[in-house]
């Protein structure tokens, strides 16, 4: 029988948390599906990610409305999926941040990702003719932005540590309380997405910066909170076991001359014992593999991922 196309029969709504990590610092996560915080300034709110549609933000929004009714003046989106953007208007945020290269990922792929992504994960897209159309951003940066939060509040330094997930994914860290959201950058018990990857930037000097911040607590792109020194380096040591697997066995495949089903049946027996109960494995890991395996054939930047190509891949790589 043949595996459902990618989440396309994932249709069980999911648990969302809301967890205040420390004063005016909250995540909320939902078993394995996308991931979004917000951080208090003295008078004003920073939101990190906008999920897939307005509909769904706004599901988050009047949850982080029982805690503060702060206007929200900035919204950071870490990286363009439309998962994590689409959802931007409405925040009705003043500036919308992201990184330059997510801006030109935006206008070169951002049409095609977004039916890439409704047609993989149907269900994240709650109501999607409420999506206005693309997101844009309004202020970019290419290599830190940093927002005084007033008051003692400190700072909430954005960051770019390299290419990863994609080539424009950020960071957001706060000093004050050693809490760092890492977007697709990290993951805590969730597979990785690693289509539109550069897998050896990010397996190397992209996770290296991530874990010098030396956070304390961690909210990964899926997943549970990692909390404490310990579980944010495991968090950061699993995402770069994975991406390192998938190295070692789709390298060795194309080394030796096979095909890139060879490569995906190889990652597959090899990640499956550790991460084949966590979220979005089987989805994701067709993708990942044929990405993975243009960059051993010297394809630098990601192919565009469109609804067909989708099909395409998927089919090629399941018995």
């Amino acid at each position: 029988m043949a595996k459902p196309f990618a989440s396309s029969a994932d249709l069980e709504e999911k648990q969302q948390t809301l967890e205040v990590l420390a004063d005016g610092v909250y995540a909320l996560t939902a078993e394995g599906d996308p991931n979004v915080g917000a951080i208090e300034g003295e008078d004003f709110l920073v939101c990190f990610e906008a999920l897939a549609t307005p509909v769904a933000a706004r599901t988050w929004l009047k949850k982080l409305r029982e805690h503060t009714d702060k206007p929200i003046r900035y919204l950071v989106l870490s990286h363009y999926h439309a998962v994590r953007v689409l959802g931007a208007s409405a925040f009705d945020a003043d500036v919308i941040v992201a990184h330059e290269n997510t801006h030109a990922l935006i206008a070169e792929r951002g049409e095609q990702d977004w039916a890439s992504e409704y047609g993989r994960m149907p269900r994240l897209f709650a109501e999607p003719d409420s999506i206005p159309g693309l997101t844009w951003p309004t202020a970019t940066f290419s290599d830190r932005f940093t927002i005084d939060l007033g008051g003692d509040r400190g700072d909430l330094v954005l960051q770019y540590c390299g290419r990863g997930h994609t080539e424009g994914d950020i960071v957001a860290w706060l000093p004050k309380h050693k809490i760092l959201f890492t977007g697709d950058l990290v993951e805590a018990q969730a597979a990785l997405y690693t289509g539109d990857a550069f897998h050896h930037d990010w397996a190397t000097g992209t996770l290296d910066r991530v874990a010098d911040f030396g956070a304390e607590a961690l909210i990964g792109g899926r997943g549970a909170v990692a909390k404490g020194a310990d579980a944010c380096a495991a968090a950061v040591d699993q995402t770069r076991g994975f991406l390192d697997t998938m190295r070692e066995q789709v390298g060795g495949v194309h080394k030796r001359g096979g095909t890139l089903k060879e490569a995906f049946e190889a990652a597959h027996t090899a990640l499956a014992p550790k991460f084949g109960k966590w979220p979005i494995f089987e989805h994701c890991l067709p993708f990942d593999v044929a990405r993975l395996w243009e960059e051993y054939e010297g394809v630098e930047r990601p192919t565009i991922w469109t609804a067909e190509r989708d099909r395409e891949v998927w089919a090629r790589l399941q018995d």
